[in-house]
């Protein structure tokens, strides 16, 4: 696996971890005095960010497993103690955070992937095949925390300089960040920075003498300062993208509005409500690159205001108006954290607007103005039920190249993060005539397919399609330009008389391919063409 690889896969397990966060949110909003004012849901809630290490350590681990299995989740519990209870015995003052639960993580999903089928000898069978995995993984862990006694204490004080250091930029260091976090959106790479930003810069110490790392950790652990890199999102993912929507909506023909409408509307949803923004982000990222450098300079600028304007606000999975009222009335967010809608509502205008005219302006390929209708998104069919999930799975594998080209198949939030044999394979067209926001090739190997929400539901599904037996590869679609009426020779036409001899193996008629019943033919997803509906 290259370096580019690992990472990509490593973003993908950090999201287990990282959802069950709006559950602990709710738990700790619900708990305050100023809601219900039960102690007990804020402790419970309170409780998941106190071990957000731990759960990184399980969650990681089933991530990276081959299998998602409990065994390997066990193995980075079990890792995760043994290493950090022994670097504190070599080095009190040693604090890895959520980085010690990520590294165990890794090391249980790697033992169990090498390991949990292993045969030990007759007298040590017991200890063979998956129990074995917990024990190995407690061994490197051993290694590795004599290794990171001593190792890490000047990495620990490299990565808080450079987080003081950061926060000591005050609105310079957050907008960098905000601008930089946009631009790894293509690669998946965000993730990895969004870690260290959230769960590991910046300390605070509660009243009970609890120590917190990261944004987050510390926003909802009461720390009024916390927020810097989390405050100007609120305004791009609530309006600002909302905004960009609108404006390729307008700037299409009016023709073609009623096919992106419906999407437009739906993705924009999704980013004000949630805070899931890379549906929206995919529709023009690739089409009009143009158009995403200056949303991920809007974004610095966003995170920049809201810094220098003292705003403080936090959120648990993503800057949307979930968490936008979640958060309100929180003991760490500021009093001024209403402005936040205010620089919203500016920055709805000004993605309107600049979107617009530089749609216009340098006529960008955006949403219903491509070239070729082929390539313009539309719905993909009811995924819904458990027949069109499998449809739409099968057709997904048939869009990258069918089985012979999937080589590993993975999923996140949003994407189908998949390993195959040739990129130049991967049918682009086909993917967005599923519904696909975009597809991201990073190198001959690893390919994303932005498909929303639904993306681990849709990955699932693929890997049963896969063990059920081959899929062909989608045919890629014809664009050829009529012949030129003077390339015909005239001789070779007229009055010209062809006799041809047909044999044919059945009877019936010849329908139209957008008739027959069953979704991979009808959608053309694997070429086009004509059906025969035969007599029996």
């Amino acid at each position: 696996m290259n370096i580019l690889g690992f990472f990509q896969r490593l973003g993908r397990a950090l999201q287990l971890p990282i959802a069950v966060l709006p559950v602990a949110a709710l738990l700790l909003r619900f708990g305050q005095p100023d809601l219900l004012n039960i102690s007990f849901i804020a402790q419970a809630g309170g409780a998941i960010f106190d071990n957000l290490a731990l759960i990184f350590a399980i969650g990681v681990a089933s991530s990276w497993s081959k299998d998602s299995a409990g065994a390997a989740a066990l193995a980075g519990a079990v890792g995760y103690f043994v290493l950090t209870k022994a670097m504190v015995t070599i080095n009190p003052a040693i604090n890895m955070g959520v980085l010690a639960g990520i590294i165990t993580g890794l090391v249980g999903g790697a033992v169990y992937n090498r390991w949990s089928g292993i045969k030990l000898p007759d007298f040590l069978s017991f200890f063979g095949g998956k129990r074995f995995v917990p024990i190995a993984t407690g061994f490197f862990c051993l290694v590795l925390a004599a290794i990171f006694g001593y190792v890490w204490p000047p990495v620990q004080n490299a990565i808080h300089a450079g987080g003081e250091w950061i926060v000591g930029a005050g609105a310079l260091g957050s907008g960098i960040f905000g601008f930089i976090n946009r631009l790894l959106i293509p690669t998946g790479l965000h993730q990895v920075l969004n870690t260290i930003a959230w769960f590991q810069i910046g300390e605070f110490t509660n009243a009970a003498g609890a120590v917190f790392h990261g944004d987050i950790n510390r926003f909802y652990a009461g720390d009024g300062t916390a927020g810097m890199f989390m405050s100007g999102f609120f305004p791009i993912m609530m309006f600002g993208l909302p905004g960009a929507a609108l404006a390729m909506y307008f700037a299409a023909p009016k023709e073609r509005r009623p096919m992106v409408g419906g999407m437009l509307l739906s993705v924009a949803i999704t980013a004000f409500l949630t805070g899931v923004t890379e549906p929206l982000e995919f529709l023009f990222m690739f089409l009009a690159p143009l158009l995403y450098l200056l949303h991920a300079i809007l974004t610095g600028i966003s995170l920049f205001v809201a810094t220098a304007l003292g705003i403080h606000a936090g959120f648990s999975f993503s800057a949307g108006a979930i968490d936008y009222v979640l958060m309100y009335s929180l003991p760490a967010a500021s009093k001024n954290v209403w402005m936040l809608i205010v620089m919203g509502v500016v920055f709805f205008v000004i993605y309107f607007l600049l979107f617009s005219a530089v749609i216009r302006m340098f006529n960008l390929k955006t949403p219903g103005r491509e070239d070729k209708v082929d390539d313009v998104v539309t719905e993909e069919a009811n995924s819904n039920t458990e027949e069109g999930l499998t449809q739409l799975a099968t057709n997904y594998i048939a869009a990258v190249g069918g089985t012979d080209n999937l080589k590993a198949i993975d999923a996140c939030i949003t994407r189908l993060r998949l390993t195959v044999a040739d990129s130049a394979l991967v049918n682009d067209a086909a993917c967005k005539r599923l519904g696909a926001s975009g597809v991201v090739k990073l190198n001959k190997q690893t390919i994303q397919v932005i498909v929303g929400a639904k993306a681990e539901s849709v990955g699932d599904e693929m890997k049963k399609v896969v063990a059920r037996g081959p899929v062909a590869a989608a045919a890629a679609a014809s664009h050829s330009a009529p012949v030129a009426a003077q390339a015909v020779k005239p001789q070779a036409v007229a009055n010209a008389k062809t006799v041809e001899a047909l044999v044919s193996p059945i009877t019936g008629d010849i329908v139209a391919l957008e008739q027959v019943p069953d979704e991979a033919f009808a959608s053309k997803a694997v070429g086009d063409g004509v059906a025969v509906k035969t007599d029996r």
